[in-house]
């Protein structure tokens, strides 16, 4: 890949433990097709999962594996997600803990953040949401380092902060709506990398979408509208195959 400016690729900071260890994440759900997915996605950031499907469980994997992240279902078959913070906390772990609740229970989130947790997603949710979201709360824990704490990930004259959902390609601002933004950072995230539609649709959208791959297509077709308009295309259409993003040659 060519060094000049317009070739410039700058990932999204790798995180590691403060030995250089990889991240560790306990996820947390009575689901085991949702666990499935969080644990294949966050092992795909390069961090060490484990998972458990009842709340005593948790508590027993937490206190071998401490992790460096905690992704906790409120609703158990045992213990509720509440009660898990509240004895996590007991023992003396400040680990950030992020939250998954129902759709609409603004109750759980309320009980959830006012219990000590730091942050939540709504189900059904996006994985890319819930890997952004932890990317986040690990960042800014002392337990841990990262290669670069800038949150901005670039690809050519095309950049993205992770923090402030803000997107600029050569200093312009550009507007994007919540899943353009998601999709536009799943695409940034892997440059020079064909994702197939398959991918995008199981990373972007949330995990029990039940409609057609087009929908990738119309999406792909808006970011094109706002990222491509009038400059040298940077998203490409690898026929048979998905999508690229990437700078010119």
């Amino acid at each position: 890949m060519s060094t000049s400016e317009n070739e410039r690729v700058v990932r999204a900071p790798r995180l590691t433990r403060a030995d250089g260890s990889p991240i560790r994440v306990l996820v947390v759900d009575d689901e085991p097709t949702l666990t499935d997915l969080l644990q294949m996605a966050l092992r795909y950031e390069g961090w060490e999962v484990r998972t458990a499907g009842e709340g005593r469980q948790a508590l027993t994997i937490a206190r071998e594996f401490r992790p460096d992240a905690i992704v906790l279902d409120i609703m158990l078959p045992d213990l509720d997600g509440l009660q898990v913070l509240q004895r996590v906390r007991s023992d003396g772990h400040e680990t950030p803990v992020l939250f998954l609740t129902a759709k609409d229970s603004l109750d759980d989130r309320l009980k959830g953040l006012t219990a000590g947790g730091d942050d939540y997603v709504t189900k059904p949710f996006s994985l890319e949401e819930v890997v952004a979201r932890l990317r986040g709360l690990i960042r800014r824990s002392t337990l841990t380092v990262a290669d670069s704490l800038d949150p901005r990930i670039s690809v050519g004259d095309l950049t993205l902060d992770e923090d402030s959902y803000e997107v600029f390609r050569g200093g312009d601002a550009i507007e994007l709506t919540a899943t353009e933004f998601e999709l536009l950072r799943f695409l940034m995230r892997n440059p020079r990398r064909v994702l197939s539609k398959a991918q995008i649709l199981d990373r972007v959208w949330s995990y029990d979408f039940g409609g057609k791959s087009s929908v990738v297509e119309i999406y792909i077709s808006y970011l094109r509208k706002k990222v491509d308009a009038g400059r040298v295309p940077m998203i490409h259409t690898v026929r048979g195959a998905g999508y690229m993003l990437k700078t010119a040659s």
